[in-house]
């Protein structure tokens, strides 16, 4: 083993560069300074910041740089990394350094800082301001919402809870179980807003994440989280993207009813939603045919749960509770968007 040169990490760097490293893309699409004055007022409404207002002195120990943390937390979300892995990639990856702005020699936020920070910025409810922030930017930048939007759901897996059935009624009911609340320690690891639902006969506990994306640029628009035993139609209202240029609501048949049919028509959009059929009502061969066709524009929407699931690590959570949850799924959705700001300028560059 020779000894250290001094432009040694740089020849490391060039070599990544070589192999283009997709952080330096997102490094150079995304202005991350961009978040700082969304990120200091939420760390102080977490209660892990002071104001300038109220600190008596400069003294003591400066905390970790918000936009350092906030892109650590970005990492996590690309990958799907828990707080002790991330701890180690940052120690262990010169890409990782890189990305969040660390030098060899400096120290590394370890997990324990990491959780608190996020901690901080769930409270404060952040998650929601930092994306709308950045979807700003993405219309400034013209990724208008346009040709229309698509509207569906995907369950994210939780850690799963081995409860006797008298427990599950009992938070159902919105209780907690009174043995529970003998050994405070076992309550706090209990995740009392995941629920179970069955997809395709199958068993999955968690929460879902649903999702509006416009057609023309495949960004997610809005979002909303809810535990997986809510229906998807549930949500239709609260990720409808009003900002959309075109009128097409492209979604799969559990959104089809009278009700919503009547609701997007009042305000003035076009459901191209799937029809379904019933018992003893199949549906008859040109609406078989109209619902293929649908298809090939709502499957656009799959591609981006296929994304965060192949691509980022999956989309298991491994927080407790729908708060913590929120957060986690809305930096997914934020950092699937900062890929996919990479992708759209790179065919921009390439077309122009």
């Amino acid at each position: 083993m020779g000894q250290p040169g001094f432009f040694d990490l740089q020849h490391r760097y060039e070599g990544l560069d070589a192999k283009c490293d997709p952080l330096v893309a997102i490094l150079a699409a995304v202005p991350f300074e961009l978040f700082r004055g969304k990120l200091k007022t939420a760390l102080v409404k977490g209660g892990l910041r002071r104001s300038d207002g109220t600190r008596k002195s400069a003294a003591g120990r400066k905390p970790w740089d918000e936009v350092l943390i906030f892109k650590v937390l970005v990492l996590q979300a690309l990958y799907n990394l828990s707080d002790d892995q991330m701890e180690y990639q940052l120690r262990d990856r010169l890409s990782f350094m890189r990305f969040v702005g660390l030098g060899l020699e400096d120290a590394v936020p370890d997990a324990k800082t990491l959780w608190l920070y996020r901690e901080a910025l769930t409270k404060a409810g952040a998650v929601e301001g930092l994306f709308n922030q950045f979807d700003d930017y993405l219309k400034a930048k013209g990724y208008l919402a346009m040709g229309g939007q698509i509207i569906d759901a995907t369950i994210v897996p939780a850690p799963r809870q081995r409860n006797s059935r008298e427990d599950n009624a009992a938070v159902k009911a919105g209780k907690t179980p009174v043995q529970w609340k003998k050994k405070p320690a076992k309550n706090r690891q209990k995740d009392k807003d995941a629920r179970w639902t069955k997809k395709h006969g199958k068993s999955h506990f968690g929460y879902k994440n649903h999702v509006c994306i416009d057609r023309r640029h495949k960004l997610v628009r809005r979002y909303d989280v809810s535990s997986a035993s809510v229906h998807d139609s549930q949500k239709l209202e609260d990720v409808l993207d009003p900002g959309n240029t075109a009128s097409g609501v492209w979604a799969d048949s559990a959104y089809r009813s009278k009700e919503v049919e009547e609701r997007l028509a009042e305000q003035g959009l076009k459901s191209h939603i799937h029809r379904r059929g019933s018992r003893g009502k199949p549906l008859d061969p040109r609406q078989e045919a109209a619902n293929k066709t649908r298809s090939k524009v709502r499957a656009r929407v799959e591609h981006v749960f296929g994304c965060q699931h192949n691509s980022m690590g999956g989309k298991f959570v491994r927080t407790i509770g729908i708060a913590r949850a929120t957060m986690k799924i809305g930096m997914q959705n934020l950092a699937y968007n900062m890929r996919r700001l990479v992708v759209l300028e790179r065919s921009a560059v390439a077309a122009g």
